[in-house]
């Protein structure tokens, strides 16, 4: 079977969704060939294998925000040959792509998160187009039961929504001898009680809040990662005067990301937004036995985060109640180690590049056979009863 999924963009252009679709294909199953068309990042249309998985990459002309403009994209993906297609969503060039060669073959939408944008823009210019193949799609992949039960677009087509949850590589955190020289190089530096933070320095991931939290909160906090507001929370923190707690440490190489997950006492996702669909920074941080906090966003964010029992919950933006669940964890070493234990489980158990993996195959297959068969779906009452119980 030969699955094509169509993206934005493809690694090494960086990206959570990129990242998710080179895991898809690489870590393929047997009897299944996966293969890839996005856009370039240049001019010209460039055909690869990248780590054996075929990839072509349609010339750009530039962008337009976020969105290439790719002319040869409705050509490239009209002469693709698959038996199915999964279109990765937010993915405006596949949608006008789409409906401008009619495709109609097996179709599985993976709806990685919401549109943000300007109301009269979405309703005109994206959804009608996002409507169309939400309604022609055999299946539609969310990663968390969450998802589908909060987002508007979704909520005419629940009975076709699959919960296939992000999977992470934990053989990628394993402490092996240089991650643990670092992780005592970290304890050199940064003495006492660490927080740590990984993500882009975007509006929606909070960090503002964590700032502010940490006024009141006898630890150092450790930023990982860069992004638009560097500058503007750099100032944030001096403003706070804690520019000696809230260090910036940039982009860190992948080995020195894991080090510091490690050497961490507690992780915070601090997002405010439902942009922050998942949170697979969180699943990192569980995997290497650290409590998290994160936030109750109407996500899948606190689904994967079990309050209580892998870390604990705060309301988003609520500087006070993260400075409070912070100052709870990091005064009890035993409930930490706990919770820490309880998030590897969790992740072993449900959250593993190999569960992503087969559960996606098996999703390829089942279209397949119901294509084949004339099978339709169970009713939707029936599909979100079996798709709130696939993931406990």
């Amino acid at each position: 079977m030969k699955v094509l999924h169509v993206g934005k963009f493809y690694p090494p252009v960086p990206g959570g969704m990129e990242r998710v679709v080179q895991l898809l294909c690489e870590g393929g199953q047997e009897g299944i060939e996966n293969v890839v068309l996005v856009a370039n990042t240049g001019f010209p249309t460039v055909r690869e294998d990248s780590r054996g998985v075929r990839v072509t990459r349609a010339g750009c002309l530039g962008r337009i925000g976020s969105v290439a403009v790719t002319p040869t994209f409705p050509a490239e993906l009209s002469r693709a040959s698959r038996d199915v297609t999964v279109i990765h969503e937010p993915n405006p060039v596949a949608l006008v792509s789409d409906w401008l060669t009619a495709a109609k073959g097996p179709l599985i939408v993976w709806f990685h998160s919401e549109v943000i944008r300007p109301r009269w823009k979405y309703r005109l210019l994206y959804r009608p187009f996002l409507r169309r193949v939400l309604g022609r799609a055999d299946r539609i992949v969310v990663s968390s039961p969450a998802l589908a039960n909060n987002t508007l677009e979704l909520q005419d087509f629940r009975g076709k929504c699959a919960v296939i949850p992000f999977g992470i590589d934990v053989n990628r955190l394993r402490l092996i001898t240089a991650v643990t020289d670092k992780v005592a190089a970290i304890d050199r530096e940064f003495i006492g009680k660490r927080v740590l933070f990984v993500g882009r320095l975007v509006p929606y991931k909070g960090l503002d809040v964590l700032i502010r939290a940490m006024r009141s909160v006898d630890a150092t906090a450790l930023v990982v990662g860069d992004g638009p507001c560097r500058d503007a929370m750099e100032h944030e923190a001096r403003r706070n005067g804690l520019a000696d707690r809230v260090r910036f440490l940039g982009s860190l190489p992948d080995e020195d990301v894991v080090a510091h997950l490690h050497a961490c006492d507690v992780f915070v996702l601090p997002s405010v937004t439902s942009a922050e669909t998942f949170g697979v920074a969180q699943l990192e941080a569980m995997a290497c036995g650290k409590p998290v906090i994160s936030t109750d966003l109407r996500t899948g964010v606190p689904w994967v985060n079990r309050h209580g029992e892998t870390g604990l919950v705060v309301p988003p933006g609520d500087a006070e109640a993260l400075a409070t669940a912070l100052n709870s964890l990091l005064a009890a070493p035993s409930l930490r180690e706990q919770m820490g234990a309880a998030g590897i489980r969790r992740v072993q158990a449900e959250f593993t590049l190999d569960a992503m993996n087969t559960r996606a195959a098996a999703l390829y297959r089942t279209v397949m056979l119901e294509r084949a068969t004339g099978v339709a779906p169970a009713p939707p009452n029936e599909q979100a009863a079996a798709t709130a119980n696939e993931i406990n």
